[in-house]
């Protein structure tokens, strides 16, 4: 996650951590050189090497080389502003968790979850946003920890983990984990996750209000539209796979190897900006054939080639669901491309 960009307000736990130890935080800002007028602008953001940097530097601080699983053990719903409010407003438990996975970009966009079933259980797995990136030890029992205390805040139950797993290597002392989990965690994974009983996620939040959710929903939305716009994912990958065309067009394996990503973690962060690879490709595909058919030299056949679809029957056929025209009528009356545009209405 060292190339994302972290709310200020994360840094907030990590303070409310060292001053429950006892310690000042004036001291400990000078100890790791941090620039705390920072703090004074809400809309700051840094990256997510420096809130390595601070958890780290907060571990030698306060000698404790458990401070991000401790971090995660004080974790709150007001820690995490607006998304928090969602969260605790939403019906269930698996509507939090939905809530998290759609609105973790306002507080960082580094890393996220995703839940799966597997058999009796779900499997809750943790990840940093680009899979080749391997989170730090304490940033991510930060995140295991925070998890399992607000599932557990927010359902007003005692969670019993049937497993925890972590990527990293085991530690000397496990004690420390058996009194945030209860149980010890596996270590040396492939994965991050814990592993619940699949009811759990049907939970009642206990003090969800639709009426609130509605609220915080539609201050989230505009929060999350603001930071993400221009800056999108999704204009990442679209802009890619403009690049590969005519040449080659990607598939979805091809797409998520150049974000050094799995295809399910790229499919999770485009659902997460509301499109899919698929809608993606179909842009591409529209954008192209409107720009080819203002050259007339090119034929309805060599379009479909250049677009690499089957046959010109497949091209025409897509042509007339994105734009409401066939290829043919688009190029024969000049329609420009805004009213192609207006009629289609959005990408189909």
């Amino acid at each position: 996650m060292n190339d994302q960009r972290i709310a200020i307000s994360m840094v907030y736990p990590i303070m409310k951590t060292i001053v429950h130890k006892g310690y000042e935080m004036e001291s400990f800002f000078r100890y790791a050189s941090f620039d705390e007028a920072l703090l004074q602008d809400p809309e700051a953001r840094i990256s997510g090497r420096e809130l390595e940097r601070l958890i780290l530097c907060a571990a030698e601080y306060t000698g404790d080389d458990f401070f991000g699983l401790r971090q995660g053990e004080l974790a709150e719903i007001a820690d995490m502003g607006i998304l928090g409010y969602v969260m605790m407003h939403s019906g269930k438990l698996s509507d939090a968790l939905a809530a998290y996975q759609r609105y973790n970009v306002i507080l960082v966009s580094g890393f996220n979850l995703e839940w799966e079933d597997r058999g009796d259980d779900v499997i809750i797995r943790l990840y940093a946003s680009n899979r080749a990136e391997r989170m730090s030890r304490h940033c991510m029992e930060d995140m295991a920890s925070s998890v399992y205390r607000l599932i557990g805040r927010l359902s007003n139950r005692r969670i019993t983990l049937r497993e925890v797993q972590f990527t990293h290597e085991e530690q000397t002392n496990v004690q420390p984990y058996q009194s945030v989990f209860g149980r010890t965690p596996r270590f040396g994974g492939e994965d991050n996750f814990l592993r619940v009983n699949k009811e759990v996620l049907n939970y009642p939040v206990l003090y969800a209000d639709p009426k609130l959710l509605g609220i915080f929903e539609k201050l989230a939305e505009e929060t999350k539209e603001r930071l993400i716009q221009g800056n999108a994912f999704s204009d990442q990958v679209f802009q890619w796979m403009m690049k590969c065309m005519p040449a080659h067009f990607p598939t979805l394996q091809q797409t998520s190897d150049y974000f050094n990503m799995s295809t399910r973690t790229l499919q999770n962060k485009l659902n997460e900006e509301q499109t899919s690879y698929n809608l993606l490709s179909a842009r591409v595909r529209k954008e192209l054939a409107i720009s080819y058919l203002q050259i007339k030299a090119h034929s309805i056949g060599e379009i479909a080639y250049l677009l690499h679809f089957s046959e010109p029957s497949a091209f025409q056929n897509a042509f007339k669901k994105w734009t409401g025209v066939s290829p043919g009528q688009y190029r024969n009356t000049g329609i420009n491309m805004r009213e192609i545009v207006d009629l289609a209405g959005s990408d189909r």
